[in-house]
């Protein structure tokens, strides 16, 4: 007799709320440390049922960006000060760029 294996769904770690949009904080323990991922989506009725979707409007961006910092924040604060920084997977598109400690004439800081 074989047994199928149970599978067991994780809930995330934290969840946030703007009015419709929703942010869920996901954690993944690993050798080098605990990476942290962040799925938003949008609820929005249809009819007599409540659905969700991953596409946001003009209208959804502001609160988006919003409930992203307010992620942020939250992961930010998961961190000690002498313990491990959380990784970024090799799919996170770094933004920034060292700046130098003295802009050169003309340059917008």
């Amino acid at each position: 007799m074989t047994t199928k294996p149970e599978t067991q769904s994780t809930p995330p770690v934290h969840k946030l709320r703007i009015g419709l949009i929703k942010a869920a904080i996901w954690e993944n323990k690993t050798r080098e440390g605990t990476l942290y991922s962040v799925t938003f989506e949008r609820s929005y009725h249809d009819g007599e049922a409540w659905n969700s979707s991953t596409s946001f409007g003009r209208d959804d961006l502001l609160k988006l960006a919003k409930i992203a910092d307010e992620a942020h924040s939250w992961i930010t604060k998961q961190q000690t000060p002498n313990g491990p920084k959380p990784m970024l997977s090799s799919a996170t598109p770094h933004f920034w760029a060292p700046r130098s400690s003295s802009p050169s004439a003309g340059q917008i800081t």
